[in-house]
């Protein structure tokens, strides 16, 4: 784990000297107005795609070959989200209000350097609201966790996030733009078979004896498992404990309907910065003001938290480099999906994005933590596979013209 967390320290450092030494060299290629013509600007492209894609600042061409820009993002979002918080899975996390605090430092930390590659564009406060709607939700999964589950709840969040996000750009909710698409009857099938593959994954059963952890509070990545779903313990009486078992499993549907609606809401505030008022038609440059919402928000639940628990919180000091780590990365699929959602649109996007982490998840699963056994999960995991490829796929020619 230190070797990997220094590799990936490593990294991130040279990438974003390569990206701000880069950007000084060109910046006078630019004009950061919304209006300035593709004609007049070149495009960067390097074998450091991503990075070298958040540097160029021209308005995206309505041309179809740059839409293979955000089809990268949206995949280094789906590899990265399905596989960041591979480097906690080992790593106990308790109540989690200590590890969710240590994860939104590093995501601000990401968003800081991205901030920097992209040239500190304007900041515009509103979007943070967006940061607020995303660190509201990801508290809300403790509950959820204790009242039905880490496997029902990631089902009903999860469809809640797509369809919410889905539907922002598909309709325009919230005074933002309706996103062009070709075909929009089989962009609607893509979201359907993207749900019908979340449905499956609540069916695969995993192994959690293969590995001797509790779980992590956001641990969308990982399978679902019954074992899993029950074993958030902090040792002491929860309040939980009073509730009866309808009452828990009604708490916890409302709250993950709650949960799924701020996750898919997260990115409205800047899609109406940048369709009313913004200076700048790149989502990657509100994506900074986004990260201080999710950490300012999420310093603010951490007070609270110390206060309830009179100055006395739960602090786990081995998940602290492994935050910062699983962090890091979900701050770079973050940005992943800023620029996916530039160069497709949301609509195209969620249905893409929400759906292919559990695919990433699974191999994880399958090959390294040697989870998931036997016929019937293999055969559950075939269909699932088979339903969000197919979806990701219709959602990509969708877009096409």
């Amino acid at each position: 784990m230190d070797n990997f967390a220094k590799l990936f320290i490593i990294v991130i450092f040279c990438l974003s000297s390569v990206g701000c030494q880069k950007y000084n060299n060109e910046a006078t290629s630019f004009d950061r107005s919304p209006h300035f013509s593709d004609e007049n600007s070149t495009t960067l492209i390097s074998n450091k795609v991503f990075f070298d894609v958040i540097t160029t600042t021209a308005a995206p061409s309505t041309n179809d070959s740059k839409q293979w820009i955000g089809y990268v993002g949206a995949a280094i979002s789906i590899v990265l989200f399905g596989s960041n918080f591979v480097p906690v899975k080992k790593f106990d996390t308790g109540d989690g209000m200590f590890f969710q605090w240590v994860l939104c430092s590093a995501i601000w930390c990401s968003g800081l350097i991205a901030n920097c590659i992209v040239g500190s564009p304007t900041f515009y406060p509103f979007a943070m609201v967006g940061g607020f709607l995303w660190a509201t939700g990801n508290v809300c999964v403790v509950p959820i966790i204790k009242t039905i589950g880490l496997g029902l709840g990631m089902l009903i969040w999860g469809a809640f996030n797509m369809l919410s996000g889905w539907a922002t750009g598909r309709f325009g909710l919230f005074n933002t733009q309706i996103d062009p698409i070709s075909d929009v009857t089989m962009n609607t099938i893509s979201i359907v078979l993207a749900m019908l593959s979340a449905l499956c994954w609540l069916f695969v059963k995993s192994d959690a004896q293969a590995i001797s952890r509790e779980p992590d509070v956001d641990d969308d990545a990982l399978l679902a498992a019954e074992q899993d779903l029950e074993s958030i313990d902090d040792g002491d009486s929860s309040w939980v404990d009073a509730l009866t078992v309808m009452q828990r499993r009604v708490y916890g549907s409302v709250l993950s309907i709650v949960s799924g609606l701020l996750y898919g809401f997260s990115f409205v505030p800047v899609l109406y910065i940048k369709h009313n008022y913004g200076d700048s038609t790149q989502d990657i440059d509100y994506a900074f003001a986004h990260f201080c919402g999710i950490y300012l928000t999420s310093t603010l639940y951490f007070v609270i938290y110390c206060c309830c628990m009179k100055n006395r919180p739960k602090l786990y000091s081995t998940a602290i480099l492994p935050g910062i780590v699983s962090g890091g990365m979900w701050g770079i699929a973050q940005l992943g999906w800023f620029v996916a959602n530039n160069y497709l649109t949301p609509a195209i996007s969620f249905p893409i994005v929400t759906s292919g982490p559990a695919l990433i998840a699974s191999v994880w699963g399958v090959v390294v933590f040697k989870e998931v056994r036997g016929r019937r999960n293999f055969m559950i995991m075939g269909v699932a596979y088979a339903l969000t490829i197919t979806a990701g796929t219709l959602a990509g020619i969708s877009k096409l013209k």
